[in-house]
């Protein structure tokens, strides 16, 4: 029964609520679910209600054809079935927008609200009631709206931020007990747990994060154990964040907004996660407006936004919204958070998803969109998308670089067909004909870190989107250099060559790199390579160290690197010819168990390793 919170006496539905009204239904985790019920019962004479929402953790009751004269649906992120159903089947809308912009929507009229249904918790010895797990875009509806109708349930948390609401803001109430929804965390596979590692190397001490909901983030969560005051400021938190906090990894110390605060919109999980946040001085909720606001979000430097996708073009486009003409989802909170990460100092935006369908028989990385699929967010937007196979970087990449760095973290079985369908096009040029390929004997993440004199380092495998990167590599060098590494005085690195030396199938031959990254970008600093001799079962191996770089030890840990690889190759021994007046080199295959080899050649001198015996 619907009281008024002043005198505490019964009222209509019908004083507040008009037929043609439009209604604001509360979000997430919040969603009064018994408040609605008790319309639908005394509904009577009430029709073509527009119920506007976002995502709406229920039963979506309003949704049902059942109640299709009572309500029609309005919604601004889709989620749940039978919402999903009613826009597939065209009784309910959907209207793509971004979450920090809704707010206006309201404010400015554009969705004008009549009445907006939410659930907060009693209120205190003030008179202030909690919108608790979900102030999102609840708290514009409860400012636009002419009337708020509140569930009060003393199962809701009463959380800390811009989360009050008093109660002579209240037009009429219902006291209802009702449990909040549990999202349980969910099962991690082999392939979610690559991906979080990837991820988990893009974050650095002192970063703060936002992340989405689902595996993914779950997945990231567990591989930040041993990193250093990170931050929270996100749209929605979940259970992983609790550990994390408790250990102080997430301290929010280093932030540079909000510092000292866990600041979010809205959280889902488990009845842990409500108890965490219920009173919890170091967790915020504030509105989207506010949260989502791409300024709001470079104010913190380091910002990591992480979000998946239904698909990635060739080119950077991202849809997550669609699978083709189906709508599926929503726009949320992705672009804000992609815009406001790439706007923070050392921001890194993060597309993160699976290379394929849950099926293994369709690839997410596609050469062009699906048929009806929109994008979300723009190849301008995107800094890095990350699957299973790797991490692409795509900030200030052409084309033709795109396409090989998206290749490259494709499935392996579906690199072949993508590699000729952007050949199609002239994305990449005639000379570009061997597919990315992988260095499985690196392991499952290939990236190894590395520290010589207090600097960072990351040794990988050498890409085809690194054909740049290795002509500036190749011009760097002096004169001694490139006589040292070709025998003879090179002056030009061509594009074509350059493509040749980075296209390499790594599962025969092997080239690698240490790069470096600072305010000039990643650069090669490094690489070491061998060439597999099939007629006995052998290669060959050669270094080329930048000259600033010598001495520090990135040579023997390329050999070693390479000597391990050759070895689970159960190749027969490594062979190596150095100028007899590079002493330095000699010294390194030699500190590594190569012994000289008897030559006619007086100016060179033949290593050997027998990889059998070593």
């Amino acid at each position: 029964m619907l009281k008024t919170p002043n005198s505490n006496h019964a009222t209509e539905w019908q004083q507040f609520l008009k037929s043609g009204n439009r209604i604001f239904i509360g979000s997430n985790a919040a969603v009064p679910n018994l408040l609605i019920d008790n319309l639908i019962e005394n509904s009577q004479e009430l029709h073509d209600i527009e119920a506007v929402h976002i995502l709406t953790f229920s039963e979506n009751e309003w949704a049902k054809p059942e109640h299709k004269e009572l309500f029609k649906v309005n919604t601004l992120f889709i989620g749940g079935k039978n919402v999903r159903e009613a826009i597939a089947e065209g009784r309910a809308d959907y209207t793509p927008c971004f979450l920090s912009e809704i707010p206006k929507l309201f404010s400015e009229n554009i969705l004008p609200i009549d009445v907006a249904l939410i659930m907060v918790s009693p209120p205190d010895e003030y008179g202030y009631c909690s919108l608790g797990v979900s102030v999102d875009i609840v708290s514009a509806a409860v400012k636009s709206a002419k009337h708020v109708i509140a569930q009060v349930n003393p199962n809701m948390p009463r959380t800390n931020g811009h989360s009050f609401i008093h109660t002579n803001q209240i037009s009429a109430w219902m006291k209802a007990d009702e449990p909040l929804p549990i999202l349980p965390p969910p099962e991690l596979d082999q392939v979610t747990e690559q991906i979080g590692q990837y991820v988990s190397l893009l974050i650095e001490n002192g970063a703060t994060l936002q992340l989405g909901i689902g595996k993914i983030p779950d997945a990231v969560l567990r591989y930040l154990n041993n990193h250093q005051d990170l931050g929270i400021h996100s749209e929605m938190i979940s259970d992983g964040i609790i550990d994390l906090m408790k250990k102080g990894v997430i301290n929010n110390r280093k932030k540079t907004f909000h510092k000292g605060k866990s600041i979010t919109t809205f959280c889902m999980g488990t009845e842990a996660l409500y108890d965490f946040v219920d009173a919890n001085p170091h967790v915020e909720f504030y509105p989207s407006e506010h949260v989502n606001s791409p300024v709001n979000i470079a104010r913190n430097d380091n910002m990591i936004s992480i979000n998946s996708a239904i698909e990635v073009d060739l080119t950077g486009q991202v849809v997550s919204d669609s699978i083709g003409y189906r709508f599926y989802s929503g726009i949320g909170g992705q672009v804000d958070f992609i815009r406001g990460a790439a706007m923070s100092k050392g921001g890194k935006p993060i597309i993160a998803l699976p290379s394929t369908t849950k099926d293994g028989k369709t690839s997410k990385i596609v050469p062009h969109l699906t048929e009806g699929a929109g994008v979300v967010t723009s190849r301008g937007d995107v800094h890095y998308v990350v699957t299973e196979y790797g991490i692409a970087y795509l900030r200030g990449k052409s084309i033709r670089e795109r396409s090989l760095e998206l290749i490259r973290v494709a499935h392996p079985k579906f690199r072949d067909q993508l590699l000729a369908e952007v050949r199609e096009h002239y994305w990449v040029p005639e000379h570009q004909e061997k597919t990315p390929t992988s260095v499985a004997e690196l392991g499952k993440v290939e990236l190894k870190l590395f520290d010589f004199d207090n600097q960072d380092y990351t040794l990988r495998p050498l890409r085809p989107a690194d054909e740049r990167k290795l002509q500036e590599f190749f011009y760097s060098h002096n004169k001694e250099t490139l006589l040292m590494r070709y025998n003879h005085h090179v002056t030009q690195m061509s594009r074509e060559k350059s493509c040749n030396l980075v296209s390499v199938d790594q599962s025969r031959d092997l080239a690698l790199c240490f790069t470096e990254k600072d305010h000039l970008g990643e650069m090669i600093q490094a690489v070491g390579r061998y060439y597999f001799i099939e007629s006995t079962n052998s290669c060959e191996a050669a270094f080329v160290i930048k000259e600033s770089k010598r001495g520090k030890g990135m040579a023997t840990a390329l050999l070693r690197e390479m000597v391990s690889i050759a070895k689970l190759r159960d190749l027969n021994k490594m062979v190596a010819t150095v100028r007899r007046d590079n002493k330095p080199m000699l010294a390194v295959f030699e500190h590594n168990g190569f012994s000289r080899v008897p030559s006619e050649d007086l100016g060179e001198i033949h290593l050997e390793l027998n990889l059998k015996a070593s």
